[in-house]
């Protein structure tokens, strides 16, 4: 009996690769999706770069609303919101639609900043998409542009 087992245990190590990504799905609310946004919002406001690109995955893509270079790094994350930060923003969600998916959620709409130094109000549209990376969610795609007109 413990052959057997041994030699079932042997197969399924050999068919399931080391490192192999978790195919079921993780549990998830749009409440939670929502209550990243908020979570970011509060990175923002620590005035902490490194806490703001702490939130994005890996291998996220940032295209950023004040800046026509795309952040692919979390150098390059990081150095873009050392320049948004000095701004003090504080954003506000005005629409959005949530999706949710396996392993994966889109929170995608408009919000407004109001940034200081000096005062101003930017109203741009997002996508958030966020994914679970070894059990944690990150964001992994970031894309913020102005609102035209």
């Amino acid at each position: 009996m413990r052959a057997l087992l041994a030699l079932g245990l042997a197969l399924l190590l050999w068919a399931s690769p080391a490192g192999a990504e978790q195919t079921s799905c993780a549990p998830l609310t749009e409440q939670e999706v929502s209550g990243w946004f908020d979570q970011w919002n509060q990175a923002l406001a620590s005035g902490d770069p490194a806490e703001v690109a702490q939130l994005y995955g890996d291998q996220a893509l940032l295209l950023p609303t004040l800046s026509p270079e795309l952040r692919d790094t979390r150098e390059g994350i990081t150095n873009y919101f050392t320049s948004f930060l000095s701004r003090h923003p504080s954003g506000t969600i005005t629409h959005r639609q949530i999706q949710l998916g396996c392993n994966e959620a889109v929170d995608a709409g408009t919000y407004r900043f109001a940034l200081h130094n000096p005062e101003a109000t930017v109203d741009a549209r997002y996508t958030f998409v966020y994914g679970l990376e070894q059990g944690t969610w990150r964001i992994q795609h970031h894309h913020s542009s102005l609102l035209p007109g």
